[in-house]
């Protein structure tokens, strides 16, 4: 509790909405193909194509989120986006025509794409000396709603589907009363005004021009797609190969458990051990890689439930260090006036990599077999490697963005 004492009180309010908020949509996310299928008599790949246009919707929606941080601040951006996420769910609560739905689920995969940019970009600013600790425990707060909205929504709609909906639009209208009420946002020229006193701005030669910093963030993007296409699978590919090996989908969703647990008791320790080693991001993202590739390396020559089970341990390792890591950096490469639209690029750039994941793996494991699957993925792994490795050529200063020297003030 002294722990979370010393958290400023608008970074706590951020995670608390944050928690609210990712519970509640993780009460609905796994379920909708279920909806879809057995809900309202679809098939599959009527399914899998509405979701498509869903997660296109999110990739618009992240760099709307981000153009409207900037233009209009962060709070008043994810009012909007909640409140009209919540209006589309309890639209969809009702029962719509199959037009209708896919209609109604576009906009609401918009609205929910806008809600991250301004989440993320708002941690950098409401504790500034923090640095990636608060992208840390953004990270660790959505994992967390996440296992506890998937328990509890499975539970919820045995009762009924539209239970489900409702609860979800509750959260959201719980997120809004928090956010309206609990969050102060700084004002845009007092940041201005903190940020001209930081001691590391003044030597001209740290200043990198917004062009260089924009192009390194474009390289750092290009590689969290990489991860996240690579990552997808095991949400889509690799469960059918475990189903095509005869382990039941129980073994399967053991290994989302295990996912959940690693990730609330593993992520402060290997933030704690960085901080010890003095890491830096770069480093760390390169690690993250790495051990991305130790995992498809592993499935590829195991066919037991023990490899699968090792191979979840080594890739959540690999998530701790690489999916809290990119957010943070491009707070620090964000001029003041373009953190907003460093962010959607960020989100949007994990977005695409879920969408074109699926059908990747999907076209791989068909034509090839999973063996070539696998090996695809550690390839892609090799392209993240090398954006991570290239990012910060592009700045002046040979200097670590995010030492942890600085975040430890």
């Amino acid at each position: 509790m002294s722990i979370w004492r010393s958290y400023p009180k608008n970074l706590k309010v951020l995670l608390i909405a944050m928690l609210v908020n990712s519970t509640g949509m993780a009460f609905l996310w796994p379920l909708h193909t279920i909806y879809m299928t057995q809900g309202m008599g679809k098939t599959l790949s009527e399914a899998g194509f509405v979701l498509m246009l869903h997660s296109g919707a999110e990739i618009v929606g992240s760099f709307l989120g981000g153009y409207l941080y900037d233009r209009i601040r962060g709070k008043r951006t994810l009012l909007l986006a909640v409140l009209s996420s919540a209006c589309f769910i309890f639209i969809i609560s009702i029962g719509l025509s199959w037009p209708i739905y896919i209609l109604m689920m576009i906009l609401l995969g918009l609205a929910i794409g806008t809600i991250f940019p301004p989440i993320y970009a708002l941690a950098g600013v409401v504790w500034k000396d923090g640095g990636r600790k608060s992208f840390n425990l953004i990270y660790l707060v959505l994992n967390l709603g996440v296992a506890v909205g998937t328990v509890l929504g499975g539970i919820v709609a045995q009762f009924s589907f539209q239970y489900v909906f409702w609860v979800n639009g509750f959260t959201y209208l719980v997120f809004i009363f928090i956010v309206w009420f609990a969050l102060e946002e700084p004002d845009r020229v007092i940041e201005v005004a903190k940020v001209k006193k930081e001691p590391i701005l003044k030597p001209k030669k740290e200043v990198r021009p917004a062009q260089q910093s924009f192009n390194s963030l474009l390289i750092l993007c290009l590689g969290f797609m990489f991860c996240w296409v690579t990552y997808i699978q095991w949400q889509t590919s690799i469960s059918n190969y475990m189903h095509q090996l005869g382990f039941p989908l129980s073994a399967y969703s053991a290994l989302w458990t295990i996912n959940g647990v690693l990730i609330l008791l593993g992520q402060p320790l290997i933030q704690w051990l960085m901080a010890r080693m003095k890491a830096r991001m770069k480093w760390q993202l390169l690690s993250g890689v790495l051990f991305f590739m130790a995992t498809f390396g592993l499935l590829s020559q195991s066919h037991s439930y023990g490899g699968f089970v090792a191979g979840m341990v080594i890739m959540t390792i690999g998530e701790i260090l690489i999916f809290p890591a990119v957010p943070a950096i491009a707070d620090r490469l964000a001029p003041l006036d373009r953190r907003g639209m460093y962010q959607g690029l960020v989100s949007g750039a994990a977005n695409v990599g879920r969408t074109i994941g699926p059908l990747l793996g999907g076209l791989l494991y068909d034509g090839f077999g999973p063996l070539v699957m696998l090996f695809v993925c550690i390839l892609i792994c090799g392209f993240a490697l090398i954006c991570f490795g290239t990012y910060q050529r592009l700045q002046y200063t040979q200097n670590e963005i995010s030492p942890v020297k600085e975040v430890n003030k």
